[in-house]
């Protein structure tokens, strides 16, 4: 089946986020769409698979007008789109998530439904029990339950959205398995990314818009430097690598150990110096957010020491505030769930995170303040912009901003998720200036290129167990990925002896 899309425009107030977008895409096709935050990328997969209506615009399959009035409809025409944060249900069984949006009566055939959840994992080599809660699921199974869902449902498209964002290096491998896979048996995949490296090995051509407009294609082999070219405008070179002294103490942690239901991290070891820029890696659900929690007061340690400062000062049983009082600051992945707070304008922000003066809120100092940081994080924004409108990468400047001048230790979950190059140059460009002034920074990240190119050590989790602290000097990706899946781990041991 071709497809095309023909004129595409779509506003949102004074945002053209679709500017007369056409393109054709022929059958059994891997087409990537390229671009920077903010360029137009979701807003017209989201027209194509029925979430919203262009102001105008044609979608034509082999050459015939279709209308697309909502998700029901794209379905039954065969398009299905899996978005960047799956669209389930987290109380529901696997099973119950994969039967919604079924056609026939009010009872579901539960048999016949879970042999054909079973033969549709065999085929793909997912893993999943459908007895389990979607809740228990990571990102990546999230991801293949829904991709399930819409084959069965009868999708003969599939649009991926940001499909790599969050996920592990075994899962991306798998995921990117079944897409080639299904385009080889004829399917059409739109696969909207910022990450070029992903289009490279995936895709056999790729779209690339800016600031809601197309501004190019190619087919594969690709050109990266003219495919960043196209998307930004300019080239994006990477920032040198610094590695600024050690300082003083900011944190140890002796013997701690940290537990959850499903998981217990034991013989923690580390110390933390000013300056420095800690990794940590591994498998989703191996332990490293519960771990990085707990440095932060979030979660109580189950046994060990956790200390703060050159003197070690004991911290257990300590709260987050008590934390936050001797200089250390969580920034966590969830940005509108758990770092910002829907429906409040940035100047809002800054006037809640400022140091009270009295009992009432000075508003003219808040306004002042947040137009002085809005220019210096660069914040595509105004004081009265309700921060659920701005971009990931423009929120995450925002958390920066946010951060009190004089932490000594930060602590962030997936920094750069879903952000595109310029955005994560500039998020830690601001970080290492923090760590220039002796701030030092612990990270989780499942982009293991971002753990080599930004950190000076590397905390590496697998299933509860914590690696000694690992100079990024001595690995790369391959090494790196093998101690993430378990492989490696008794030369550690021996080299921790010596």
């Amino acid at each position: 089946m071709n497809i095309e899309l023909r004129g595409i425009s779509k506003r949102f107030g004074a945002v053209l986020a679709n500017d007369a977008i056409s393109l054709a895409v022929p059958p059994a096709t891997i087409q990537g769409i390229l671009g920077e935050n903010g360029a137009g990328k979701s807003t017209l997969m989201k027209v194509f698979s029925g979430f919203i209506q262009p102001d105008s615009g044609q979608i034509l399959f082999d050459g015939e007008p279709i209308h697309i009035a909502s998700p029901a409809d794209a379905i039954r025409l065969g398009i299905g789109m899996l978005h960047q944060d799956p669209l389930d249900f987290p109380p529901f069984q696997v099973i119950d998530d994969f039967l919604l949006g079924r056609p026939g009566g009010l009872i579901p055939d539960r048999k016949r439904a879970l042999r054909e959840f079973r033969e549709l994992s065999a085929r793909f080599d997912f893993s999943l029990s459908p007895e389990a809660r979607v809740a228990s699921l990571t990102v990546g199974e999230r991801q293949q339950l829904e991709i399930l869902r819409l084959l069965w449902l009868g999708a003969k498209v599939l649009i991926l959205d940001e499909p790599t964002t969050g996920i592990s290096q075994a899962q991306k491998e798998k995921l990117f398995a079944a897409l080639r896979r299904l385009a080889a048996e004829g399917m059409t995949v739109f696969f909207v990314s910022h990450k070029l490296e992903d289009v490279r090995s995936l895709c056999g051509r790729a779209a690339v818009l800016r600031q809601g407009a197309l501004v190019g294609a190619m087919e594969a082999p690709f050109d990266d430097e003219r495919l960043v070219r196209m998307m930004f405008g300019k080239e994006v070179p990477l920032a040198e690598k610094t590695r600024p002294a050690p300082g003083k103490k900011v944190l140890t942690i002796k013997t701690g150990a940290i537990d959850s239901l499903r998981l217990r991290v034991k013989d923690v070891n580390l110390e933390v110096r000013a300056g420095e820029t800690i990794g940590i890696a591994g498998m989703e659900g191996s332990g490293q957010d519960l771990f990085l929690r707990a440095c932060g007061g979030l979660v109580e340690p189950a046994g060990g020491q956790f200390c703060l400062d050159e003197d070690e000062r004991p911290m257990n049983g300590s709260t987050y505030h008590d934390y936050m009082r001797s200089g250390v600051t969580y920034l966590p992945a969830a940005r509108l769930e758990k770092g910002l707070v829907p429906g409040l304008s940035l100047s809002e922000h800054y006037a809640l995170a400022g140091k009270p003066r009295g009992v009432f809120i000075d508003r003219a100092e808040a306004q002042a303040r947040s137009a002085d940081l809005i220019a210096s994080y660069n914040i595509k924004g105004r004081p009265d912009s309700a921060v659920e409108s701005l971009s990931g990468g423009n929120q995450q400047r925002a958390l920066l901003s946010l951060l009190p001048s004089a932490s000594s230790l930060i602590l962030v979950e997936h920094p750069t998720r879903g952000l595109d190059i310029e955005s994560t140059i500039y998020i830690w460009g601001k970080l290492k200036e923090r760590c220039a002034a002796g701030t030092a920074i612990l990270f989780i990240s499942s982009d293991l290129d971002e753990i080599l190119q930004y950190s000076d050590k590397v905390l590496v989790f697998f299933a509860g167990k914590v690696s000694p602290l690992i100079d990024t000097e001595s690995l790369n990706v391959q090494k790196l990925g093998e101690l993430i899946g378990g492989i490696g781990w008794e030369t550690l041991k021996e080299a921790a002896r010596a």
